[in-house]
């Protein structure tokens, strides 16, 4: 087993997603086959619309509604209640691993080292088989709770829980892209803008401009393009309001940055973190 085993990064290239895509994580979609219709004029067994209505017809359905009605008539029964939703059953191995390592696989995933598969083996050979192993690390690193450490940025760990290195851009655009798109199907709203923001985030946390953070993500499809396109036009108009906001703060007079806050009603942690991203820009790299 190789890394991507155990990472969502190395899934095909994930484009854009449409307004309502099928989820991955519960792959489920629905169908809205409709019957097929008899022909009109087929034999179905009924009366088709060349015979002649049968006498009493048109009142047959209201006798029936009334005899159903009466006392001591035997009534249809009532639908069965909807069986309880089955809960998802968690692989055996994982748990295994939540006892073993509840620092990563506990009530708190962690994104994993590379190679964490292999550790795992030469660590535990008796306990853990090989292929067994292989299905359940593929079930963590899909799993939405994985994706959202990877997602969040958080550094990969090896078995011991010691940070071993960052998580690649890459891996962290495509767990926010996955993410969106599980969750869009789940719901009327429009989550787009959310996904945008927190794309701009992701591509300020790798300190790519466009064209190095497009090599690197390795996305190339149309759709995928145009998510990337919109995702730094929002990165450049959040560039300029901080660079208007610095220009105001210098143009303004006062002497630190609370009191500058305050003058407009604005947070003061929120307005230092804001000009000190405006500041860091004007810096040549």
């Amino acid at each position: 087993m190789t890394d991507h085993d155990v990472t969502p990064e190395a899934r095909p290239e994930m484009a854009a997603p449409p307004a309502t895509p099928a989820a991955a994580d519960a792959p489920a979609s629905t169908r809205g086959d409709r019957p097929i219709q008899p022909e009109a004029g087929a034999d179905t067994g009924t009366d088709g619309p060349s015979r002649k209505r049968r006498r009493g017809g048109r009142n047959r359905g209201r006798t029936e509604a009334r005899d159903a009605a009466a006392p001591g008539a035997v009534r249809a029964p009532a639908p069965a209640a909807t069986a309880p939703r089955r809960e998802r059953q968690v692989h055996p191995l994982l748990e295994k691993l939540a006892t073993l390592y509840p620092h990563l696989f506990g009530a708190r995933f962690l994104p994993l080292q590379r190679g964490i598969y292999e550790a795992l083996l030469e660590r535990h050979p008796e306990e853990l088989p090989k292929e067994e192993l292989k299905i359940a690390m593929g079930l963590h690193a899909r799993s939405g709770r994985y994706l959202e450490a990877i997602a969040a940025r958080h550094p990969r760990h090896n078995l011991e829980g010691e940070v071993v290195e960052p998580v690649a851009p890459e891996h962290v655009h495509h767990a926010i892209v996955e993410l969106f798109r599980r969750r869009q199907s789940r719901t009327q709203d429009d989550l787009r803008p959310q996904l945008i923001a927190r794309l701009v985030d992701a591509i300020d946390a790798s300190g790519l401009e466009r064209e190095a953070y497009t090599e690197q993500v390795r996305v190339s499809q149309p759709q995928a393009l145009a998510l990337l396109d919109e995702a730094f036009a929002e990165r450049g108009r959040r560039a300029a309001k901080r660079e208007a906001l610095l220009r105001a703060f210098e143009a303004s007079g006062q002497p630190t940055v609370e009191a500058f806050a305050e003058m407009y009603g604005m947070n003061p942690g929120e307005t230092q973190r804001l000009l000190a991203q405006a500041k860091k820009a004007r810096t040549p790299a």
